[in-house]
């Protein structure tokens, strides 16, 4: 009687919420995983000159390097730094490192999210907490996120960027340093400036609306004759683009300086064989008259289907860029494997326009 007399009015005694056995063993396993990476953290400290070593071999790949640093412009200056793959890496090489993103709670139509990052050796631990709406804004509008796996990618985006700086928050600044001018020194010596590398590049920067007028706007000559450093800008730009950090119009003319004409599609503007034709017509000589020039087919041929063939014949006399697109657009009325076919004939004709090995249609 005396004893619950005491449990009960002792002011002293925490009181604890009943805990189910599951929760209870989850705890205790999470601390026990804690407490052995941090004495094994104690046991084997890092090797820094050896951890220096493996991040500038990790450098040295070109797959890591075009992705290593992002390039944004804010009150007329640029701006830079470690990209979220160059942050991971750093913390991999670097080690006895735990960073991640995890959701702490979903309701009300959002959710509270923790980035971390904590140096075992140290003990030190950098954290970000911030909140997620269950939200997606777009050109036509917002719309509530439903569907987990949208929910899921929306949380894990802006979790990387917090995740980030959790990480650099421990990494020395020099070591950052050294990584970044590594990536550069790979890129410079590797920086691949072909017309089939320039075409890839124009296909990942029209994800993002640029287009390759404004690439060229960009550099302020020809993409054939691009440089290594301007390829290396780009590949900042475009991941700077691709990690969310900064827009098209913070680099580019984007569509909305442009007249109204130009802000259109070309399979907008004009679709169809009319459309196709009128794009894949050479420039008229100079002194011919204006009604010397061939007429678009009547308005009705523009439904027409075309076949494999025919959108063969007009990829090879593509005479610009902007043609090949649009036959490639048509293309999509084929099977996967015809438009596979198809795709290598662009490649191959858009290889000769950037080369200026063939200007005008082939026989």
């Amino acid at each position: 009687m005396s004893e619950i007399v005491e449990s009960s009015n002792n002011p002293f005694r925490a009181s604890e919420a009943p805990k189910s056995v599951a929760t209870a063993s989850e705890v205790q396993r999470a601390e026990s995983e804690i407490q052995s990476a941090l004495i094994v953290a104690k046991r084997f400290p890092r090797d820094q000159a050896a951890a220096m070593d493996r991040i500038l071999m990790s450098c040295g790949r070109p797959g890591l390097a075009e992705d290593a640093v992002y390039q944004y412009s804010r009150g007329g200056s640029s701006i830079s730094g470690p990209s979220i793959r160059l942050a991971e890496e750093l913390s991999r090489q670097w080690g006895n490192m735990i960073v991640g993103v995890t959701e702490l709670s979903r309701q009300g139509g959002q959710s509270e999210v923790l980035a971390y990052a904590w140096d075992l050796e140290t003990n030190v631990r950098d954290e970000k907490r911030f909140v997620v709406k269950h939200w997606r804004d777009t050109r036509q509008g917002g719309y509530m996120l439903t569907d987990e796996r949208d929910l899921y990618e929306a949380i894990a985006n802006q979790g990387a960027r917090r995740k980030r700086a959790c990480i650099l928050a421990l990494i020395p600044g020099d070591v950052q340093d050294a990584a970044v001018f590594a990536c550069n020194e790979t890129l410079n010596a590797k920086a691949d400036t072909s017309p089939a590398a320039m075409i890839q590049m124009v296909e990942r920067f029209g994800k993002f609306g640029v287009s390759k007028e404004m690439i060229e706007a960009k550099i302020q000559r020809r993409l054939d004759a691009i440089t290594a450093g301007q390829v290396v800008q780009l590949r900042r730009i475009y991941t700077s683009l691709k990690d969310g950090m900064a827009t098209a119009k913070d680099f580019f003319e984007t569509a909305s300086t442009a007249s109204p004409e130009s802000q259109q599609p070309a399979t907008a503007r004009k679709t169809g064989n009319a459309g196709l034709k009128e794009a894949l017509k050479p420039a008229a000589p100079p002194g011919s008259s204006p009604g010397s020039s061939q007429q678009p087919e009547p308005s009705e041929a523009a439904d027409l289907p075309f076949s494999y063939e025919e959108i063969d014949q007009l990829l090879r006399e593509a005479t610009t860029m902007e043609a090949l697109d649009m036959a490639m657009d048509v293309a999509r009325q084929l099977t996967q494997a015809e438009q596979d076919a198809l795709l290598k004939v662009k490649i191959a004709r858009g290889l000769k326009l950037f080369a200026g090995t063939s200007q005008k249609p082939e026989a």
